[in-house]
């Protein structure tokens, strides 16, 4: 219950269009695309809005994101939900596979393990979660990702697999 003692807190986030955003990904290649909402060129999408993640490093087949664990985050028993850390890990490895499409392409999860190696709370501090692709073919892409402390002490690991949409002119070569 509320009280003086236990005051409500509350949080307001906002976002722009993310259909206007997504438009922007059919005519930029994956990476130039990636660094425009990095740099702020582009807006961010909602749920990076919601849960403020931030961009970090933007590489060919790497995206780090950084994530401040915040009270909003946490789940009943007073760590950070298992879904917002799911979230922040499968985001840094689609990226990843995204950073190497063309100007086109597109992907969507289709599987997703995360190892949840410790819980991760206010005291952790910043994370970093850090996407890499393992592998990129023509309708398939695999991934690996972690999320660590500024010390380097690993909370949580994960791979996944996405399914790669092509424009059809990529798909007949």
């Amino acid at each position: 219950m509320t009280s003086p003692e236990n005051p409500i807190r509350s949080r307001t986030a906002s976002w722009e269009d993310p259909l206007r955003v997504a438009a922007a990904a059919r005519e930029l290649d994956g990476r130039a695309f990636l660094e425009a909402i990095g740099r702020g060129e582009l807006p961010a999408p909602p749920i990076m809005r919601l849960l403020n993640i931030g961009f970090s490093e933007i590489d060919h087949g790497r995206v780090v994101f950084i994530l401040e664990p915040a009270e909003y985050h946490y789940n009943p028993i007073g760590s950070v939900h298992g879904g917002v850390i799911s979230t922040i890990i499968d985001s840094a490895m689609a990226c990843a596979i995204q950073s190497t499409l063309p100007a086109g392409a597109g992907y969507t999860t289709l599987e997703l393990k995360v190892n949840f190696v410790r819980p991760v709370t206010l005291e952790s501090g910043p994370l970093r979660c850090e996407g890499r692709v393992i592998h990129v073919g023509g309708r398939v892409g695999t991934a690996e990702g972690d999320l660590r402390d500024e010390q380097g002490k690993l909370y949580a690991h994960a791979t996944t697999t996405c399914m790669i949409f092509r424009p059809e002119r990529e798909v007949l070569r």
